[in-house]
């Protein structure tokens, strides 16, 4: 048996706070307060909260929560790695620290919600505790699979098939979590997930206290409440009648599957040769549950046709020689931009007029689908290009007005957004983004500054530039390297997502925290000199270890414009 075998035997098959001594139970705590710290400085209500779950779960000795309370305010050693090498040490972990991990997802399924900013800080804690995010993504896949595996049982079957899985070893199971529910649908569900849930199997990939919670009678409907209501998932969603403008918006099944978070695609127009909003999409693999928003198809419709027709008339030799040398002169200085150009202007103009307006108010729509939890009580992750990105952006700002918009929306990545790059605008959305905003821009974009040519604001379009907001949720990537334009943004989006750090179906993706040198091609800009000005913002527990959200492996080299870019 390897020192990692009998470390699962040991930990999984307890509670961990009932096996960890004392020294170790306050370095898990010191390491979580920590996390808090680094993440949540903005946030200290929810900080608070979850420091007490976790202190309330692992129960240390009364003497040490004064010193991890202090440590969770930035008082004291933030570094982890004195307190990574205590957990090293613990003789009934074998230097196998995965189970800490787990068992904090445990501890953020008990309230029956999976609160996006648990799940931003669990992935902080893994990454302190230098783990393989992937491997967490396993054991949340592995929960859903119990639950699988015991619909349909009587109560008395289930708690016989709990008793006889207490002595299994978990973590083995579980590296079937993914493979097992890839392909189908959970709980013979159509579109999204739906009660009626039976929650007792959850005990048999939890151990000792979580079990005890997440597999009773009680537990079923805890867990059964973060899928959303009875056949009412978002694949069911459609909208029952026209509100305002917008006479189009519901959801399309993008992959079949079941998760503990979830993934929301937007496209930003539909081409020609394929009206499908799913085609933008078809290699992205983020998570197990994914869906593209289906709205207003006539009018993007008409907008593709407009882009692919302006492109093409651009490539005429005369347009193409002017826009060129413009281009290479420096896009974002002020130009002339070509007669003949401007002659077709308004092939594109009104399209792109009512889409833009369309989008905002999806915006809303999508903002009222996800408080109103139809999603059920999990973590969502939103990326859209083009018009898609606005609607996105839309959606953001409706909900910061709102009350309870915290701990819905997981990481956005926006690409070629036509949105204001304004800080004002943007930092107001901190209290809906729980983990990263990724702005996907291209210098190089002629297309969305030729739409903005005749507004004030073309100067400061986030799909253009950097945005400048100095907080840990942004990332500000230059795309320039993998596109030459916004039709690239349809065309090439396999390309995109693996540079932005998302799964891709042909195996190129990564997963969304896990350490990468997509900073090769020197596409990565942070808003300050720091690398690790986003998500990442900490100092890193050991010096070759990578950051969540990125791998520092590139010279930083400096921009006219005063952005940072990472270079190979």
């Amino acid at each position: 048996m390897t020192s990692q075998d009998s470390s699962s035997s040991s930990a999984d098959d307890h509670n961990i706070p009932g096996v960890l001594s004392d020294c170790g139970q306050y370095a898990y705590c010191a390491i979580c307060a920590v996390a808090l710290h680094q993440l949540f400085q903005d946030d200290k209500s929810f900080s608070e909260q979850c420091l007490n779950r976790v202190l309330e779960h692992i129960a240390p000795p009364d003497q040490i929560f004064r010193a991890i309370r202090a440590l969770s305010e930035g008082h004291g050693c933030l570094t982890a790695d004195a307190f990574l090498d205590s957990l090293r040490n613990e003789d009934v972990l074998h230097g196998n620290l995965q189970p800490l991990a787990d068992e904090l997802v445990t501890t953020a399924l008990k309230s029956g919600v999976y609160d996006a900013r648990w799940r931003v800080f669990i992935k902080r804690v893994a990454w302190l505790l230098c783990l393989n995010w992937e491997r967490v993504e396993q054991f949340e896949q592995g929960i859903v699979c119990m639950l699988k595996e015991t619909e349909g049982m009587s109560r008395e079957e289930t708690e016989e098939r709990l008793r006889r899985d207490r002595g299994r070893k978990v973590r083995r199971y579980l590296l079937i979590g993914l493979a097992a529910v890839g392909g189908g649908t959970l709980i013979g569900l159509t579109g999204g997930l739906a009660a009626p849930l039976v929650a007792a199997g959850a005990g048999a990939v939890l151990g000792g206290g979580s079990a005890a919670i997440l597999g009773s009678a009680a537990g079923i409907a805890v867990i059964g409440s973060m899928f959303g209501v009875a056949g009412a998932g978002l694949g069911g969603y459609k909208m029952q009648k026209r509100v305002g403008a917008i006479e189009e918006f519901e959801f399309d099944t993008l992959t079949e599957g079941s998760d503990l978070h979830i993934t929301i695609a937007v496209s930003g127009w539909l081409p020609q040769e394929n009206p499908d909003f799913r085609v933008a999409w078809q290699t992205l693999r983020n998570s197990h549950e994914q869906y593209t928003v289906k709205w207003e198809s006539k009018y993007l419709s008409q907008l593709g046709q407009a882009i692919e027709y302006i492109m093409s008339f651009a490539v005429s030799v005369a347009a193409q020689q002017a826009l060129q040398f413009t281009i290479l002169g420096g896009l974002l200085a002020a130009i002339a931009w070509p007669s003949t150009l401007v002659s077709v202007a308004s092939v594109i103009d009104n399209p792109w007029s009512v889409a833009l307006k369309r989008a905002e108010n999806a915006g809303r729509m999508l903002a009222d689908v996800l408080l109103s939890r139809r999603q059920g009580h999990r973590p969502v992750t939103l990326i859209g290009f083009s018009v898609g990105a606005r609607l996105i952006f839309s959606c953001l700002q409706e909900m910061a007005k709102r009350s309870q918009c915290e701990g819905i929306v997981e990481d956005v990545i926006l690409l070629g957004a036509p949105v204001t790059g304004s800080i004002a605008e943007w930092s107001s959305l901190s209290k809906v983004i729980a983990g990263k905003v990724v702005n996907g821009f291209c210098r190089t974009d002629w297309f969305l500054k030729f739409v903005y040519r005749t507004t004030s604001v073309q100067m400061n379009v986030a799909g253009l530039r950097p945005v400048r907001w100095e907080d840990r949720r942004m990332w500000n990537i230059d795309l320039t390297e993998v596109i030459s334009g916004h039709l690239d943004y349809g065309k090439k989006m396999d390309a995109i997502l693996h540079v932005v750090g998302l799964r891709t179906s042909y195996g190129g993706g990564i997963a969304p925290s896990t350490p990468t040198s997509r900073s090769r091609l020197g596409l990565l800009t942070g808003p300050s000199d720091s690398v690790d000005s986003g998500l990442a913002a900490s100092p890193s527990p050991r010096a070759d270890t990578a950051s969540p959200e990125l791998s520092s492996t590139s010279d930083e080299q400096q921009h006219d414009d005063g952005t940072h870019t990472t270079q190979p």
